[in-house]
């Protein structure tokens, strides 16, 4: 048996919590209720991270042994008092309301609906074409290492102290890590996204054992380090910070300090562990607003690497679309 439902308060607000006993992480016997208590428990940290942005829900309705829905349009049934955001999806010609956090009970009703795992956009709802986050995403190839991650993290921050930005790491809550780095936001997605390939291009150069860029998988190192720039492109969206991931260990996006990247490993940081690294440390992100950064010196390096014959990312984009499906 689930269990009947519980109502439970947030903030001011009453959410209805059906089913609180039924199991979503069957491995460590964590239920619908421990998913929402983890939320509750590191509720600054992750309104900080959603708010104010389009967000798509990663729906497990059986728990990370069932399907998993992912949800851009907001479910059905929601209370009045739950906010949205409209995108539009040119290349489907269609318009979605997606959940738009700003406050703590709009991640409990999330949950109530099943949500494990939030994947906000890089852009407000204020100007949702205009993004305020630059994402660095990097994404270990199959038989690349942690120590390698680590590695490429610091050459990561080599190059963006030499900027002037400040970034902001955490675990990706898989073998990855990622860096956010707060944008003024004056730029389109097509050139935050060229910024970032730029950006990557110059991590390769200082660490050309470790990175790589490629486009195809098929013809990267296996043993690289992928620096994503493509998670910056429209509608691409990651986990976000402190949000649970969907695996049988329960591992949380989470944000670190740059001196604790040499010194911890991924599974660190689970629904379990977190709350009480959150009530010591708070939320490491909490100042990412206070210092937005100026894009323009990466698009001027962007618009080098145009200049010297470097394949654009709408280059890839145009070799990606002549691909069959499936291919």
């Amino acid at each position: 048996m689930a269990g009947t439902a519980e109502q439970i308060e947030v903030g001011g607000r009453t959410v209805r919590l059906s089913s609180p006993d039924r199991t979503y992480f069957p491995d460590l016997g964590l239920t619908k209720r421990d998913v929402l208590g983890y939320y509750l428990a590191v509720g600054d940290g992750i309104v900080r991270a959603l708010r104010e942005r389009p967000c798509m829900l990663h729906r497990y309705p059986k728990g990370i042994e069932g399907d998993k829905v992912h949800q851009k349009r907001l479910p059905s049934g929601a209370p009045d008092w739950v906010e949205t955001v409209r995108v539009h999806f040119p290349r489907f010609g269609r318009t979605a309301d997606e959940l738009c956090v700003t406050e703590l009970a709009h991640v409990a009703w999330a949950v109530q609906m099943s949500t494990i795992e939030f994947h906000p956009w890089n852009s407000r709802r204020a100007d949702v074409e205009t993004p305020d986050e630059w994402r660095i995403d990097l994404d270990p190839g199959d038989d690349c290492d942690w120590t390698r991650v680590q590695r490429v993290a610091h050459v990561s921050r080599e190059v963006l102290d030499e900027l002037g930005a400040i970034g902001y790491p955490k675990t990706s809550g898989g073998r990855g890590l990622h860096v956010y780095v707060r944008l003024r936001p004056e730029h389109g997605f097509t050139d935050v996204r060229r910024a970032a390939l730029a950006f990557a291009r110059e991590v390769e150069r200082r660490a050309p054992q470790d990175v790589t860029t490629t486009w195809w998988r098929k013809d990267r190192d296996p043993a690289a380090v992928f620096v994503d720039y493509n998670q910056n492109a429209r509608d691409h969206t990651i986990a976000a910070a402190y949000s649970i991931r969907g695996n049988p260990r329960a591992t949380v996006s989470a944000p670190l300090t740059w001196d604790e990247i040499d010194e911890c490993e991924p599974d660190d940081f689970t629904v379990l562990t977190m709350p009480a690294r959150f009530a010591e440390l708070g939320d490491l992100h909490a100042a990412i607003d206070d210092t937005p950064y100026d894009l323009r010196r990466l698009v001027e390096w962007a618009e080098r690497d145009d200049a010297s014959g470097l394949p654009t990312p709408e280059m890839a984009d145009g070799m990606a679309a002549q691909v069959p499906p499936g291919q």
